[in-house]
């Protein structure tokens, strides 16, 4: 019987045929998910025998993997925020950048007991808003998203998370149903440029939605409905947070301060040192 340290082997081999930027580490991922193990699991018991069925499975996952699939589409779940969130065909994948977000809202409201109203617009699985409302206990949000598969999964995700009771999902275009009254809004948009979306890499170009990417020519098509209607959306003294793209800074900014919201400083950094999350307040 195969053991797991020989499937670990095959996949790395596999992984590095296939041109993977790190097969060993990929390799270990899938096995890690596969089998529902921990680290010191796949370490302390690589002899351990793998049964057949198992191993058919983990061999029809490697060969995906090889051929471009994100491990997280395989699984269909991921980990954001420390919180296990399932995955559907019309969701973005979370990534660990998009955090930034999370920690910028954190940093403006110290306060974790406040009874804060929170919008989350293009909500996809959820993750912004299941993250803040994980640290907000006595907050109430809103998820919309113009599709209906992720306004489901979103509000899967929520129900399965235990935060049902305090948030709501709607199918829509950004806030044009919602009458405002909220203290932060956060975003993740649609910021890729139209034409860069053919060279992005496999794993996004041919697996994450597409109306999740496309942010139209300049990739400032969501921003610029965004600004227009996040002073309807903000209470006086309210916040926004969106995830920025690579180099959008100042002209999201210029977006912003055009329809009369105030930037909040320099857009906070994710861990690669990329502007990412930009504040700006209601006055």
């Amino acid at each position: 019987m195969t053991t797991r340290a020989a499937l670990l082997r095959a996949f790395v081999a596999d992984f590095a045929a296939a041109g993977m930027e790190a097969p060993e580490r990929e390799a270990r991922a899938l096995l890690r998910t596969g089998l529902g193990l921990a680290d010191l699991d796949l370490i302390a018991r690589a002899d351990q025998p793998v049964g057949p069925d198992d191993e058919a499975r983990l061999r029809a996952l490697a060969a995906r993997r090889a051929a471009g699939e994100p491990l997280a589409r395989l699984t269909g779940r991921r980990e954001f925020w420390s919180l296990d969130l399932a995955l559907a065909p019309d969701t973005l994948v979370p990534r660990p950048e998009t955090e930034t977000l999370v920690e910028a809202a954190l940093a403006l409201f110290p306060d974790r007991t406040a009874p804060l109203r929170l919008l989350d617009l293009g909500t996809g699985s959820g993750a912004l808003l299941a993250a803040l409302l994980s640290e907000f206990p006595a907050a109430l949000g809103v998820g919309v998203d113009l599709s209906l598969g992720a306004a489901r999964q979103a509000r899967e995700n929520l129900g399965t998370l235990g935060l049902s009771a305090r948030s709501a999902v709607l199918v829509g275009h950004w806030g044009e149903a919602l009458r405002g009254g909220f203290d932060l809004v956060v975003s993740n948009p649609p910021y890729i440029p139209s034409t860069d979306i053919p060279a992005l890499e496999r794993e996004v170009r041919a697996h994450d939605p597409l109306l999740a990417l496309d942010g139209g020519p300049q990739g400032l098509d969501a921003y610029r409905a965004l600004a227009k209607a996040l002073p309807s959306l903000l209470v006086a003294g309210g916040y926004a947070v969106l995830e920025l793209g690579i180099g959008q800074e100042q002209q999201v900014a210029g977006l912003l301060a055009a329809d009369g919201l105030a930037i909040q400083g320099p857009a906070r950094p994710d861990l690669a040192g990329i502007a990412r999350a930009i504040v700006a307040r209601k006055g």
